[in-house]
């Protein structure tokens, strides 16, 4: 099983919000939900490869009552490639991606949310 988690710098919870990805190098946008989300990046499962170390721009509603999306860069940090259990031979991305440049704001933003999911699973 893969440990990676245990060697972030900044901790994630699993969080689930819309996410729109756009290659450096394509117009053309995903959309997907978010796995799990921290200061650092985020982890998103998607239906192509979008390649290891390529510069992404990401634009994430947290959904939490703000009104403004993040948007920020990012890099594909890793990919893991998995089957999809609910469409036969169909394959999917399991993907980690790194924030480049996300402000200030932003980060304290997703902080505010990793805080609170962190202490609402230490009451449940």
């Amino acid at each position: 099983m893969w440990d990676g988690i245990n060697r972030r710098k900044f901790p994630r919870v699993h969080y689930k919000c819309v996410i729109h990805i756009r290659t450096k190098d394509s117009a053309k946008s995903i959309s997907t939900i978010t796995e799990n989300i921290g200061v650092g990046g985020i982890c998103v499962i998607v239906n192509e490869d979008l390649g290891l170390f390529q510069g992404v721009s990401l634009e994430i509603d947290l959904e939490n009552g703000m009104p403004a999306n993040i948007k920020c860069s990012g890099t594909v940090v890793w990919v893991v490639r998995k089957h999809d259990p609910s469409h036969r031979g169909a394959v999917l991305y399991d993907t980690g991606i790194e924030f480049v440049d996300i402000d200030r704001e932003s980060a304290d933003r997703i902080n505010q949310i990793v805080e609170v999911e962190i202490e609402n699973a230490g009451t449940s």
